[in-house]
């Protein structure tokens, strides 16, 4: 048996799996936000409750934000900040009594996608996060691209490209990040992001379901347009993903997406790619993720 946790800034969800794949189990819980100490509490209670159901030890995988620097053995690059410095897999090993695997979330979901999901039969993959925070994976002839720092396809701290029309006013205006620069791709379009973009344009601050729910009923949908547009941030900061040599941009998974998903904003989550299939044609469109959730 294994156990699969995904380890994210708003929930923390556990599977646990038979050695043919198959689902036997799940549990999902809210993320302990900014308790490091909470976090490694709620991880080792989720495994306790999976052993139990099943009686068995099992194997342990997280998929965690950021990823493991290989000098010092502590996480980097996390948007949940409370990790970044912490030496997580240590950590989980002596809490567990066992080792763990652990990678980026992004790398675990595209490789996924890449084997038999929505990227399988393409030479390069690259696939989207869209949550609390905004990641991406490349795989290459279904081998994960990592790259020195372990942070190769992570696009969400590029900064976006120049700001367009009418929508250079204040809900568009640069963006203070975690990560010490300014503009970043993951202040707009996560769904963090999504929230302030909608708070600064109408006063109100509602969460990204609530604002979903009112593009359902057609309240606010030229709000909700402003990333969905290609022409618009949104199209142009996935347009760039392009640079990063992707050949099929692989459906995005994360709550933002899933809720984008519900309004029809497909844009949202819209990224370009040269099919690599012996031909230079365009792919435009995003192939929704199988194995991606929400």
């Amino acid at each position: 048996m294994r156990i699969g946790i995904d380890l994210g800034g708003t929930k923390i969800e556990a599977v646990l799996m038979a050695d043919d794949g198959g689902i036997v189990n799940r549990r999902r819980v809210k993320t302990p936000a900014g308790n490091y100490a909470a976090i490694l509490d709620q991880i080792a209670q989720l495994v306790e409750e999976l052993e139990h159901s099943c009686s068995t030890r099992a194997s342990v995988g997280v998929a965690t934000p950021g990823s493991l620097s290989r000098v010092s053995g502590r996480m980097k690059n996390c948007n949940s900040t409370c990790l970044n410095g912490r030496p997580l897999l240590t950590d989980m090993e002596q809490r567990l009594g066992r080792e763990v695997c652990l990678a980026n979330d992004a790398d675990c979901f595209a490789l996924s996608e890449a084997t038999d999901g929505a990227g399988q039969g393409f030479a390069t993959v690259f696939g989207v996060i869209l949550g609390t925070g905004v990641g991406a994976g490349i795989c290459r002839n279904g081998q994960l691209v990592t790259g020195p720092n372990g942070i190769t396809g992570e696009w969400g701290h590029n900064a976006l490209p120049p700001l367009q029309g009418a929508f250079e006013g204040s809900q568009l205006a640069a963006r203070n990040c975690y990560c010490g620069r300014r503009g970043c791709v993951e202040t707009y379009l996560s769904g963090p992001g999504f929230e302030d973009g909608y708070a600064a344009a109408t006063g109100k601050t509602l969460s990204v379901d609530q604002i979903v729910t009112k593009a359902e009923v057609g309240e606010e949908r030229a709000l909700l347009g402003y990333v969905a547009d290609p022409a618009l941030p949104g199209g142009d900061a996935a347009a760039s993903a392009d640079d990063l040599g992707a050949g099929h941009a692989d459906g995005a998974a994360g709550g933002l997406h899933e809720a984008g998903d519900r309004a029809e904003q497909r844009g949202l989550a819209a990224a370009g790619g040269a099919e690599d299939r012996g031909h230079a044609a365009r792919h435009d469109q995003v192939d929704p993720a199988q194995h991606g959730g929400h």
